[in-house]
């Protein structure tokens, strides 16, 4: 089994920061991708960033210099630390971890970025 907590979302007005974290716990071994994804209201659940084998990083390119991913190992947790935030960056994120041929989501988190 396998658990994913996330943490850090909220609301925040357009410019502002917010930094989401997943703690994976439970039976852990060999994660090839930590990553983020996001759901907006009546939209399909898209990428946001993720990182491969703790080593390369993909990012959206809606997010690309605002949006930063980052993973510590020894916690097996992944970090998106969001800055300049917009509000069509509302959504519900959700964390995910790969490993082999399963995939793990977390329960999501809300941002709500408005003025």
């Amino acid at each position: 089994q396998v658990q994913l907590v996330e943490s850090g979302g909220g609301l925040v007005q357009p410019g502002g920061s917010l930094r989401l974290s997943c703690a994976a716990s439970g039976s852990i071994f060999s994660i090839s991708v930590m990553g983020w994804y996001r759901q907006a209201p009546g939209k399909q659940r898209e990428l946001v960033a993720q990182i491969i084998r703790s080593a390369h990083t993909n990012y959206a390119d809606f997010v690309k210099g605002r949006f930063t991913i980052s993973r510590d190992n020894a916690k097996n947790t992944v970090y998106l630390q969001m800055n300049s935030l917009k509000p069509e960056d509302t959504a519900v994120y959700y964390c995910l971890l790969r490993m082999g041929a399963y995939d793990y989501w977390g329960q999501g988190t809300q941002v709500t970025v408005s003025s």
